[in-house]
């Protein structure tokens, strides 16, 4: 079942991203039940091992079918740190999906507190201030030595300084479920995107 429903997931965003180029599309199937039910995910895409894109949603606000269709083209095309995805890098590109858990509030009294609340690797962490924010994946722990380190990188992606900490500091965590394509069994359809 996780195998199907990975590669639904992969081919969706693919023809999604296919789609943003003017090509033909493969043909995801886009029936299933479950597609049409709420859902929030996060697409990223790697070339060469090296990020190319990634957009998504923190919150279920639409159906998960639509919300992956607008965050694979996000990604490939309005990641405001890459140029628009181009034809010509398509074969190099890996697709990964994040189906995201409702968010849950961290708790805690101070900073250290905070800290000592994370689960490296399980957490996906948004940290809000106010109007700023910055979210994390949990897969982007493994880009850390340690908690802290983790959390002054969030902070400046929220816009904030590194050592900046206030009371009014929001953290929310949720877990994923991660569908990588290079880690997924081939089916017919798949066989298209490699």
């Amino acid at each position: 079942m996780r195998e199907m429903v990975g590669n639904t997931l992969i081919a969706i965003a693919h023809d999604a991203i296919l789609a943003g180029l003017g090509e033909p599309l493969r043909g995801a199937d886009e029936q299933q039940r479950w597609l049409h039910e709420k859902g929030a995910t996060f697409v990223t895409l790697n070339r060469r091992q090296q990020l190319r894109g990634c957009m998504g949603s923190l919150q279920a606000h639409r159906v998960l079918l639509a919300d992956i269709k607008a965050n694979a083209a996000a990604a490939a095309f309005r990641d405001p740190r890459f140029p628009p995805l181009e034809i010509r890098e398509l074969d190099e590109i890996e697709i990964e999906v994040s189906l995201l858990s409702a968010l849950e509030p961290v708790i805690y009294e101070n900073e250290q507190h905070a800290l000592r609340q994370l689960r490296p690797g399980i957490d996906g962490v948004l940290l809000e201030f106010g109007a700023q924010r910055g979210t994390f994946l949990p897969q982007v722990w493994g880009h850390f030595s340690d908690t802290a380190s983790f959390l002054r990188q969030l902070k400046q992606k929220a816009g904030l300084p590194a050592d900046f900490w206030h009371d009014d500091i929001r953290l929310q965590r949720y877990s994923v479920e991660k569908f990588k394509q290079s880690d997924l069994p081939l089916t017919a359809a798949a066989e298209g995107m490699r």
